[in-house]
């Protein structure tokens, strides 16, 4: 369950940059850039994508401005990227339980 979110993956002008759209605004209008080797601080949803995305690996920066995420690579793929970002908002995953009525009571 949760909001699915519809990545559209595409190349930059620049070497080792790529650009990902999605149909959700994870920012409102502000600009967020996040860099290697320094510490991710907050609970929003840009916070969480770049602690998933430098956890990957092959990640040097990040921004994130709106419904669009550019990514500067370390020379690596881009494989397993669009997963990350399509999954962000997926509360229930394989082995963890759903709640029922009872759990809210």
């Amino acid at each position: 369950m949760g909001q699915p979110v519809t990545v559209i993956e595409k190349p930059s002008s620049r070497a080792g940059v790529v650009r990902y759209e999605i149909n959700r605004s994870i920012t409102g209008m502000g600009h967020e850039r996040y860099v290697k080797g320094e510490e991710v601080i907050g609970e929003r949803p840009a916070d969480e994508l770049a602690r998933r995305l430098f956890e990957r690996g092959g990640v040097d920066a990040l921004h994130v401005n709106s419904n669009v995420i550019t990514v500067d690579l370390d020379g690596s793929g881009t494989e397993g990227i669009a997963e990350l970002i399509s999954e962000l908002f997926t509360y229930y995953r394989p082995g963890v339980p759903v709640p029922t009525e009872a759990d809210f009571e």
